[in-house]
């Protein structure tokens, strides 16, 4: 126990920090004194109300280990907020390195910053620093991971932020040698993506009331996202002049800030036109916000208010599947497949950079043509 001149009371008993006493190690509460002494306000200045004390909480002194802890009862600290870990000072070089030279989206980065983030409290923990870290500490942290039952597929992702940061580290000469280079990623299972059966996408798309304004634009909202694939966030960030109307496409800003072109079928482009006639003006007021699609206030609709309107609209239709903009996008690939489109023009519609995540598909297909088979073979 270390004490404190500042926080022992008569008797000299000491004050015991809210950590010890739920059987973490103990705090150094010497780091208040200091943090007191740094940030102590000019008292002249401040009123009778911005003085006022709150006394400390008090237990009772068989809450206390020490037998010789003081009289009935042992002053405590009030309960404060953990301080948050700094993040290792090589995960701020990198996150620089991927959002400047890499160009990757906001979403990736802040991905990159989430799991990188996690693994300096680790070595927070660990009292290790990014030099010090070997094959064995990258295997107590996804073994960290397991314990607190994050999936196969999280820790995986965990993984690759890791590689993709120690080699980053070794390509700039910071370290001579990658500690996840013979590390083992978890084995994922192959999981078919779902998709919508026609029929269910004509009943989704039936949903909005065209005759109200926000009908127009979910109108117009679920046909885009039908028609073109888009991810939730690059439908929520298309402007109205995107759109090409006379060429029916439409183009689209992705991952990493890459643009493409998307066409566009007729009745997406009817619902835009019949959208941004009537529906878009009366949302947008007196302003004049360059984006599609605006929420009741005529400002850009967010990617949790669209995931609402199409949870709505789903449950509306009576879709056994819970239903995601994400499952759109997988029963518009699927869709273009099965009527015969190749896997590499799915893959630009789609925005991937690699034609491996497009292949997924392919399975999808398959397993169509075994039941087109078992169905009308005569000797299936």
């Amino acid at each position: 126990m270390i004490e404190s001149p500042l926080f022992v009371k008569g008797g000299g008993v000491p004050v015991r920090a809210q950590s010890e006493l739920e059987g973490l190690a103990p705090i150094d509460i010497r780091l208040f004194r200091d943090f007191e002494l740094m940030f102590r306000p000019n008292l002249a200045g401040m009123s009778s109300r911005d003085m006022s004390y709150r006394p400390p909480v008090r237990i009772a002194a068989s809450d206390d280990p020490q037998p010789d802890a003081g009289p009935n009862l042992v002053e405590t600290l009030p309960p404060a907020s953990t301080p948050p870990v700094p993040i290792l000072p090589e995960v701020h070089m990198f996150l620089d390195f991927v959002r400047v030279e890499k160009g990757l989206a906001r979403n990736s980065i802040d991905s990159y910053k989430r799991d990188l983030g996690e693994f300096s409290a680790f070595l927070y923990r660990q009292r290790k620093t990014t030099p010090e870290v070997g094959r064995e500490d990258i295997r107590a942290f996804l073994k960290h991971l397991y314990e607190r039952q994050l999936g196969a597929r999280s820790v995986a992702r965990f993984l690759v932020s890791l590689r993709g940061f120690f080699r980053f580290l070794v390509r700039e000469g910071h370290l001579s040698t990658d500690p996840t280079a013979e590390i083992e990623a978890p084995r994922l299972e192959q999981s078919l993506p779902k998709h919508l059966s026609a029929d269910e996408v004509e009943r989704l798309l039936a949903q909005p009331d065209v005759s109200t304004v926000l009908g127009l634009r979910d109108k117009a909202l679920l046909e885009l996202l039908y028609a073109t694939g888009m991810r939730v966030s690059e439908v929520v960030s298309v402007c109205a002049a995107d759109f090409d109307m006379e060429l029916g496409i439409v183009r689209c800003l992705g991952k990493g800030s890459k643009e493409r072109l998307i066409p566009v079928g007729k009745s997406a482009l009817h619902a835009v036109e019949a959208y941004l006639r009537v529906g878009r003006g009366a949302l947008a007021g007196k302003r004049n916000p360059p984006w599609l699609f605006l929420n009741r206030r005529g400002t850009v609709l967010s990617r949790v208010g669209f995931w609402k309107i199409l949870s709505a609209y789903g449950r509306r239709a009576g879709l056994a599947t819970k239903l995601t903009p994400h499952l759109v996008r997988h029963s518009f690939a699927t869709h273009l497949l099965e009527r015969g489109a190749d896997l590499r023009s799915i893959q630009l519609m789609l925005g991937h950079s690699d034609i491996s995540t497009t292949q997924i598909y392919t399975h999808v297909l398959k397993e169509r043509l075994k039941q087109v088979y078992q169905s009308h073979h005569p000797r299936a």
